[in-house]
């Protein structure tokens, strides 16, 4: 059983979520949607759509020319979904699909923006150690909180959504 996210018998997800989390997961989607919107070419942005084609550069062209508004809508989209069922106390499968998306979009941006290595679970333990406030670190560590934040929360929807998977039989065999 989940700290935030509980599957139901009758399907779809409980969210179990305070008020200050809530808003947060709110307005964290819109203010991603509006750089996706307004300034596409935003550095941070790059691992939201990685090239297909890095030593080819025409056919990386052509495939950001063929495919590269679909995949900003369907970033969109999952982002809007997320925005939208914040305040829910129940989520679909289709919805919890589009919190996966947004939840994993947000992680990536906000670890590019941090330039969180491998090393992450460093920065982790040193923000345990520090003492609160006032420092010139403070915006950083607080990033850094939410960055671990929104991991916990994919790791757990995740395992929440692999639960529901059918069972696989081994075709291996005797």
């Amino acid at each position: 059983m989940g700290w935030v996210f509980t599957r139901l018998r009758g399907g779809g997800l409980k969210l179990d979520l305070g008020k200050d989390e809530r808003e947060v997961l709110q307005s964290l989607p819109e203010q991603l949607g509006e750089v996706l919107r307004d300034a596409p070419g935003e550095p941070a942005l790059t691992r939201l759509s990685p090239p297909a084609y890095v030593e080819e550069p025409e056919h990386e062209e052509e495939f950001r020319r063929l495919m590269g508004d679909d995949l900003r809508q369907r970033q969109l989209a999952a982002l809007a979904v997320m925005s939208e069922t914040a305040g829910a106390k129940r989520l679909t499968e289709e919805q919890a699909q589009g919190w996966l998306s947004a939840l994993n979009s947000l992680r990536l941006v906000l670890g590019t923006q941090l330039d969180v290595g491998e090393d992450v679970d460093d920065e982790f333990d040193d923000l345990d150690d520090e003492p609160a406030g006032g420092g010139p670190d403070d915006v950083r560590s607080g990033a850094l909180q939410l960055y671990r934040y929104l991991s916990m929360l994919l790791d757990e929807l995740v395992t929440t959504l692999a639960e529901g998977l059918p069972d696989v039989e081994d075709d291996d065999g005797p």
